[in-house]
């Protein structure tokens, strides 16, 4: 698809583009549907998203598939959240010589079913040769639980004797978290109209800039995604200097 904005087309786009897909359950009782469809229409935005920042060159796309928080929903609705990040990822072991797209799964994964760990190793495994662009999938993520997990890593490596406590610097506690390796996003969207961050990437969103729009997440494509891009390019990034 063509960009609908040439100045976020020309200039260059952030290098790691971070999403909080918010509103399939709206979108979905604006159409009096169960609240299903509208997670099932979100898969579909995201199919779109990751397929245009592919097109864009963007190197790095982390998306928040599945909070800590959203265990708290129905057990029919994370049930059918399960059914199709499942379906999504075979469908991409299928189709991994064909797009290139290098998974990555941020969170605690033992709280899934065998078989959907499995599907989230395999991906992360067999696609790790791939080098056009990565997506990142939150899944079972809290950015809160992210830190005390990092933290009580370190004070193991710490009882451990590998590091003292005076070692600890914000590098050192980077390379614990579900992100080592993987650049902070420049660039935080989130649709449907809500201005919070959810418990997202709070350590690598120190410096990010966020857009909010107001479109519900299964109705966004490539002209939401220019518009952010756009007002990412708008923006004048002093981080902390004048």
């Amino acid at each position: 698809m063509a960009a609908t904005d040439k100045k976020a087309n020309t200039q260059p786009v952030p290098r790691h583009i971070a999403i909080i897909m918010d509103g399939n359950g709206r979108w979905a009782k604006k159409r009096g549907l169960p609240r299903t469809a509208g997670h099932a229409a979100g898969a579909e935005a995201f199919r779109r998203t990751a397929n245009y920042c592919r097109t864009l060159g963007v190197e790095y796309l982390t998306v928040y598939a599945f909070s800590t928080e959203n265990w708290k929903r129905s057990a029919d609705e994370v049930a059918g959240i399960m059914k199709l990040l499942g379906k999504y990822l075979e469908e991409a072991l299928l189709d991994m010589e064909k797009n290139h797209v290098r998974f990555k799964f941020f969170g605690d994964l033992t709280r899934l079913s065998p078989e959907l760990q499995k599907l989230c190793q395999d991906a992360q495994e067999r696609s790790a040769q791939y080098h056009e662009v990565q997506v990142n999938f939150c899944l079972n993520y809290g950015g809160r639980d992210e830190i005390v997990k990092a933290s009580a890593a370190f004070a193991a490596d710490v009882a451990a004797g590998k590091y003292k406590p005076e070692d600890l610097t914000e590098e050192v506690l980077s390379g614990y978290l579900y992100s080592a390796d993987v650049p902070d996003p420049e660039l935080i969207i989130r649709p449907s109209g809500e201005m919070r961050t959810s418990n997202f990437l709070l350590w690598q969103s120190a410096y990010s800039e966020y857009v909010f729009l107001n479109v519900l997440w299964p109705d966004f494509g490539p002209k939401d995604l220019d518009e952010a891009i756009a007002e990412y390019h708008r923006r004048n990034r002093r981080f902390g200097g004048v």
